[in-house]
């Protein structure tokens, strides 16, 4: 009897998704969502950090405003943390994902710098991107790809479930490049189609197609005006 071919995600073995309560309204995470999902399908262990954002501490701005109420806000946002989390939990039994959550009451900077440092350990770190353009989510996945040297997802609102079918890869023949495309290949294998994307001036897509070395026989090759160059795009099945 043949043996079924190797999931192209078991490679990823340990899911971090990293979420910061920052106010009582705090809007639903689709990062939790999206990274339990994807550990269902890798087969892989996830682990949730719910933290909250504590308010008290040294932070001299604090100064003009009430302790006692202060120490009440940080209160109910460690309340709230500690339910999304039992609530992943919850959520990652059901679909039989084994779970580990952590509920870190921590004031800023620390947030940040502790989810980059928990990345560190993690195969993947999925993590909430809103429409705003400054606030802790944004700092945590700037800190989580510059800091982690570990592959960063970045889940828009709306986005629950975790799907890979048609995926760009931005590529210009760097180590970076390189580094960031084996990062992906797990993704890469599950598409239904990858388009690599890579752009250069007008005198170098003349002279060849670039990133065409890393589809060797793709499909089609098409050259699209692109900002300022031209941009050379091959699509290819996965």
């Amino acid at each position: 009897m043949p043996k079924s071919a190797p999931c192209p995600l078991a490679g990823i073995r340990d899911v971090l998704v990293g979420t910061a309560v920052e106010g009582e309204r705090e809007e639903a995470s689709s990062a939790i969502g999206y990274g339990l999902t994807l550990a269902k399908a890798a087969g892989a262990h996830l682990t949730v950090q719910s933290a909250s954002w504590r308010l008290s501490g040294d932070d001299a701005w604090l100064g003009d405003f009430d302790y006692e109420g202060v120490a009440a806000i940080d209160r109910r946002l460690d309340d709230l943390a500690r339910s999304i989390a039992e609530r992943s939990a919850g959520d990652a039994t059901q679909a039989g994902v084994v779970c580990t959550t952590e509920a870190p009451s921590l004031p800023y900077p620390e947030i940040v710098s502790r989810l980059a440092t928990r990345a560190r350990l993690h195969d993947l770190t999925v993590l909430d991107i809103g429409p705003r353009t400054y606030d802790l989510d944004r700092e945590m996945i700037e800190k989580a790809l510059f800091h982690s040297g570990r592959p960063v997802i970045a889940v828009p609102p709306g986005y629950d479930a975790f799907a890979a079918r048609r995926i760009v890869v931005a590529w210009d023949g760097s180590a970076q490049a390189a580094r960031a495309a084996n990062d992906a290949l797990p993704f890469l294998r599950v598409a239904e189609a990858v388009e690599i994307v890579s752009v250069g001036d007008e005198a170098e897509i003349h002279a060849e197609v670039p990133g065409a070395e890393f589809a060797p026989e793709p499909r089609r090759v098409s050259r699209r005006p692109f900002g300022l160059g031209q941009a050379a795009k091959a699509s290819t099945s996965a």
